[in-house]
């Protein structure tokens, strides 16, 4: 296989995977009211609060799209705003408890997902996700390099 053919046949079983993670996600949010979109977002900010534009960067998004979900957030009580210390302008989000509880009603099929696919990929499951970090990384890489 050529370059150009690798590169061609990976964007296209990267396209059709993420496809099929946010046909899960939709079908995994959908029962407690959530979007694919708002249980990214929201779960982005579990761990701890993060200004808009980091949720973007960590998602690989634009900051405009994850600014209107945000919104959307804050407006549905599932997400508040704090102050940010560091910087006055670029608030942090957080979920509220609401939005603590719509994540945790969305655990049970997550990890029924979760073991059905690990069981799938059998024991080398995080051989998977070792090459799709390594596949992002090397993306990066050529992208910066451009």
């Amino acid at each position: 296989m050529n370059p150009q053919e690798f590169l061609s046949g990976t964007a296209l079983a990267v396209f059709r995977l993420n496809g099929l993670f946010l046909e899960a996600s939709e079908r995994l949010a959908s029962p407690v009211g959530l979007t694919a979109a708002r249980w990214q977002v929201l779960g982005a900010v579990v761990a701890a609060p993060l200004t808009v534009s980091d949720i973007a960067r960590a998602m690989g998004v634009t900051r405009q799209s994850v600014q209107r979900v945000a919104a959307l957030l804050v407006a549905e009580g599932l997400a508040e705003y704090l102050p940010n210390p560091s910087h006055k302008r670029a608030h942090l989000l957080r979920p509220t408890p609401a939005g603590y509880t719509a994540l945790h009603r969305i655990d049970p099929a997550h990890a029924e997902l979760a073991d059905l696919l690990t069981t799938a990929l059998g024991p080398d499951h995080p051989a998977v996700l070792a090459a799709l970090d390594r596949l992002t990384t090397a993306m990066t890489t050529a992208l910066e390099g451009r």
